[in-house]
């Protein structure tokens, strides 16, 4: 590995940054959530990662960082590589079982803090999107989305689009455009890694970013971090190639499919305009031996306007 920093997205450097310390996940919370005017979290308290479920039988998951603020707000932010369609019910159910270990038994549902689930995302989930990298999830009112209900706030950040946005300098989203360390936070997510020789002097200025920069010096690694490092990457791209993958082997199944499909749909097309014209024939041969319309009729099945049209 060449280069002064490792990338601040794999599993042993996001965790070192934004879970072992409280005012940098709390500036990146601040930054990339819809928060209101007012409302900024101003401390957290870390909470295990692991999201045992009430039922035995039932899974336990492990998330990236969660903290709340204290007797407050309960965070979850996650990194997600690869996208696929189970990484969004996993969302769901680490954000619901945040919501549910909150009370014991018998306690009142008052009692109840609104959850918040962050999730930088690696990779392109919203296709039918193109421009939109930031989307913010809430539990609103079909007819009057201005109604909210407090508990439950997903939001996902695809990283790629960002990039490719700021790049080509296309406006940013509005709750990302009036946060300046917002920007600043998707740079860092988006701009560094191994490869990069030199950084920009907005992130060396700003105190959080150039923490974090100081947290992702390649030196601050154990030989075992650094293995682990690799590792990550490693399984990554295994995913990532196992995904596509199924992707292709799903598109020539389904190809395959379609041609059969089309070759059957030909044949009973043909096979029905075959018979159509052997009616037909057979009809004016009847008529042309002096047969009634309605004895033509009942043995073609044709109709005596299009018998008498022949």
């Amino acid at each position: 590995m060449k280069g002064k920093y490792l990338n601040p997205k794999a599993d042993v450097t996001f965790k070192k940054i934004f879970g072992e310390h409280p005012h940098l996940v709390m500036s990146l919370l601040n930054a990339l959530l819809p928060l209101e005017e007012g409302k900024q979290i101003e401390s957290v308290e870390y909470l295990t990662p692991e999201m045992v479920p009430e039922n035995p039988a039932k899974k336990n998951s492990v998330v990236d960082v969660r903290c709340h603020e204290t007797g407050g707000r309960h965070f979850i932010v996650e990194m997600q590589m690869n996208w696929n369609d189970e990484f969004k019910h996993r969302v769901i159910l680490n954000a619901s079982k945040a919501v549910v270990k909150q009370l014991d038994k018998g306690e009142d549902y008052t009692l109840l803090q609104p959850v918040y689930s962050l999730n930088l995302i690696n990779d392109v989930g919203f296709e039918s999107e193109p421009d939109d990298f930031y989307h913010d999830y809430a539990i609103v009112n079909v007819e009057h989305t201005d109604r909210i209900i407090d508990g439950l706030r997903f939001v996902f950040v695809e990283l790629p689009k960002f990039f490719t946005s700021k790049k080509q300098g296309r406006r940013m989203p509005k709750p990302i455009a009036l946060r300046r360390m917002a920007v600043l936070w998707l740079r860092f997510l988006t701009e560094i890694d191994e490869k990069t020789e030199k950084v920009d002097s907005e992130l060396l200025e700003n105190p959080d970013t150039s923490h974090a920069l100081q947290i992702l010096e390649k030196s601050a690694y154990t030989e075992g971090q650094l293995y682990a490092y690799e590792q990550f990457w490693d399984a990554v791209v295994n995913e990532r190639v196992s995904i596509e993958g199924s992707f292709k082997k799903g598109m020539a199944r389904g190809l395959a499919e379609g041609r059969e499909r089309g070759l059957a749909e030909g044949l009973a097309e043909g096979l029905a305009k075959g018979r159509a014209e052997e009616k037909l024939d057979n009809a004016r041969k009847m008529k042309a031996h002096g047969a009634d319309t309605e004895f033509i009729a009942q043995v073609t099945g044709l109709t005596r306007d299009e018998i008498e049209r022949l």
